[in-house]
């Protein structure tokens, strides 16, 4: 089935299920599964956002947030719980799902992080790496630079971040770059040094959803469609009144930016569909490839659709 060993439970820390995968993977509708099959054996289980666009209460369409029906009485946390106008970043939802697990936990329930945002998920369990702020200066000018000027910079400067990025990186390269060069010390360095993770007091029980492309790449096409058909166009309707930054994140969520183009007359219906499913697909492929490359080896990978709750989970359930 393409599913890792599951390791032994730590039976002297308290659970945590974590289910990650791109957009359109199955990984709601599994969640929802383990919950119910943990109320079936006599524990409940409480979903918890960890996906960067569901966190906004702006966008229910677009984020594919679980509706009461799909939820099917099992309780979910963090979803749209961020307004718009605030960015969340990766700290921000840490600290907010850190209070949420402690909180679960401490009505003996099961945690069951679900989202496909992987610096989430990382953030959580390493910890955040305590970088100072970065002069403005040479922020500006590492941001100014070209990716392949910055990427070359970055192999001298930084080689183990170098080597761990890919060329076309420029978010990620230009950061690697200005912690050098504002601070002295490599990123690798820093991130050595991240507190506050969770990692180590919990008995995590990891499944990453990594079924077939073609599968996947074709829900995400059904998937934008029907979302039109659902009230997505009103949504970004909503969105554009409220007159928001075009940096935040809310606004540059996927297929925000292509049904604001058709409501600005700058495409048709049929052309806003092929741009959304377009955007979609590559948003699920690039994904698809962080969390194979780039997820823990210790948590499981799942590469058939067919989601067999009790093996991939069978010593959470077991024990």
């Amino acid at each position: 089935m393409g599913t890792s060993a599951t390791p032994e439970p730590d039976s002297d820390k308290p659970p945590l299920a974590l289910i990650a995968g791109p957009t359109a993977s199955g990984k709601s509708e599994l969640a929802v599964r383990l919950a119910l099959a943990l109320r079936n054996r006599g524990r409940d289980g409480v979903v918890i956002n960890a996906d960067s666009a569901q966190v906004y209460t702006d966008l229910r369409v677009l984020s594919a947030r679980p509706s009461p029906e799909e939820m099917r009485g099992v309780e979910h946390r963090l979803f749209g719980a961020w307004d718009g106008a605030a960015a969340c970043s990766a700290a921000d939802w840490a600290i907010a799902a850190r209070a949420e697990i402690g909180r679960v936990q401490s009505a003996g329930a099961v945690p069951i992080l679900c989202g496909g945002t992987g610096l989430y998920l990382r953030t959580l369990m390493d910890g955040i790496a305590p970088i100072p702020e970065i002069d403005p200066a040479i922020r500006a000018a590492v941001r100014a630079m070209p990716t392949e000027q910055a990427y070359a910079a970055l192999a001298m400067e930084d080689p183990e971040r170098h080597a761990a990025l890919a060329p076309a990186d420029r978010q990620r390269i230009a950061r690697a770059l200005e912690v050098v060069r504002s601070t002295g010390r490599p990123m690798s360095a820093w991130q050595r040094d991240s507190e506050g993770g969770i990692g180590k007091q919990v008995d995590l029980h990891a499944a990453v959803l990594l079924p077939r492309r073609e599968w996947l790449y074709e829900r995400c096409e059904r998937r934008f469609e029907a979302m039109l058909e659902r009230g997505a166009i009103a949504e970004v309707e909503a969105l554009l009144a409220r007159c928001l930054s075009a940096d935040l994140p809310v606004m540059r969520a996927i297929g925000v930016r292509e049904i604001a183009a058709h409501l600005k007359g700058e495409l048709d219906r049929a052309q806003t569909i092929v741009a959304g499913k377009q955007a979609t697909r590559q948003y699920a492929k690039r994904q698809y490839t962080w969390f194979r490359n780039q997820s823990p080896g210790a948590w499981s990978r799942v590469e058939d659709h067919n989601y067999d709750i009790e093996c991939i989970f069978a010593s959470l359930l077991q024990s």
